[in-house]
Parts: structure tokens; C-alpha cells; sequence
């Protein structure tokens, strides 16, 4: 089985996901389709139909979830130092062309969100960044054409 690296933070955040669809939403759509159940012949019963299909969603995810979980390979990234990108790095970027300065924290696909600087290991940014030092300079392929940035800044909080 593949290991999944992910961060502490990641990691929590799946075991939330897990327990709130175990918990909540599962006992909440059994209760639906119960509910549906009573009102009489399923076949043309549209409640009945939705709360199946919301049941087989949480299933699966539940599925996803605990599978994740248990291949999950957690870094703590306050154990991690030096001055070489890896994974759970925090590195400071300028976008050679515009002087655009960006933040981002290399992290598993799973816990990945951009909007919020989390960028996923397999991204074709985060693997043109790894094993980089300050002041390297890094190309990048994009679907719009080539991009350089050089590293500001490396560290691992």
C-alpha cells in the first residue's frame, strides 16, 4: 500500500471530516430514508431516491476517509529543518517576471487549498520547488507558458 504523506493539520482535518459524516450526516440519512419509507410505494417515491443517493455519497466517502487514513503518512514539520525545500516547507517565492511575491506550505494532495497557500505535493509548482535552497531559481511549466520564480525564503512552522 502507497503511503499518503500528509501533515498533523491534514491529518486532523480527515479524522474531523470522518467523525462529522459518522456521527451526523450518516444518522441523519437513515433517518431520512425511514422517513421516506412511510410514505408508501418507493418506486415514484422522490425523497426515498435523494436520501439513497446522499447514503451511497456518505458511504463512499466514509470509505475514501478511513482508507486515507490508514495509509496516511503524518510529517511533523516542527521537526523538520535546514534550508533545502521539502515536504511541509513554508517557502516564500517571486514571480521573476511581475516581482509577485507568494507564500506557500508544500502539503499532501488531500489537505491542499490554495486559496490558503497550501500547496499540494504534486503540484508542477511543488515539484519544481523540492530540494531548492534560497535563492534558487525555479522554471515552471504552466498550461500559459513558462514561469521562473526565485526562492525568498525556506522555512518549516
Amino acid at each position: 500500500m502507497e503511503r499518503i504523506p500528509l501533515t498533523s493539520r491534514g491529518l486532523s482535518r480527515l479524522e474531523v471530516e470522518l467523525k462529522q459524516l459518522k456521527t451526523v450526516e450518516r444518522p441523519a440519512v437513515i433517518q431520512a430514508i425511514e422517513e421516506a419509507r412511510v410514505h408508501g410505494d418507493l418506486s415514484e417515491n422522490a425523497e426515498y431516491h435523494t436520501a439513497r443517493d446522499k447514503q451511497s455519497f456518505i458511504e463512499g466517502r466514509i470509505n475514501e476517509l478511513e482508507n486515507k487514513i490508514s495509509r496516511a503518512e503524518v510529517i511533523d514539520v516542527l521537526k523538520l529543518s535546514g534550508d533545502t525545500i521539502k515536504f511541509g516547507a513554508t517557502i516564500k517565492l517571486k514571480e521573476d517576471l511581475t516581482k509577485e511575491e507568494s507564500s506557500y506550505q508544500i502539503v499532501g494532495v488531500d489537505e491542499s487549498d490554495i486559496k490558503q497557500g497550501l500547496l499540494p505535493i504534486n503540484s508542477p509548482l511543488a515539484r519544481g520547488l523540492i530540494g531548492k535552497k534560497i535563492n534558487d531559481v525555479v522554471e515552471v511549466r504552466t498550461p500559459r507558458g513558462e514561469r521562473f520564480y526565485t526562492v525568498l525564503s525556506v522555512d518549516f512552522v
